[in-house]
């Protein structure tokens, strides 16, 4: 299964704990980082680096796919994602 298709089965709107749908920019995604799980919209185009794919592995490895906040969590510092965001913007 791909790495999209893995997402999508994991923030699937069928899980009712997933919230603020609508106010995620189309072509954007929703995760949830760190010890708080703060929110962040990201741009779908991030589901192709090759960074970004090792984060969710690590992820699909730390929580499969039953997140504890009902979206893609993502198990790293806020640090770690908001310094990795910007590497991405960056390319």
């Amino acid at each position: 299964m791909g790495i999209k298709q893995k997402l999508q089965r994991t923030i699937s709107p069928r899980n009712r704990a997933v919230s603020h749908i609508s106010d995620v920019p189309k072509g954007h995604f929703a995760v949830y980082v760190g010890e708080n799980l703060r929110r962040f919209v990201i741009p779908i185009s991030y589901l192709n680096h090759p960074l970004f794919q090792d984060l969710l592995h690590w992820t699909e490895e730390e929580f499969g796919f039953e997140h504890p906040s009902g979206g893609l969590t993502i198990p790293c510092s806020e640090d770690y994602f908001i310094s990795l965001t910007s590497l991405l913007n960056a390319s």
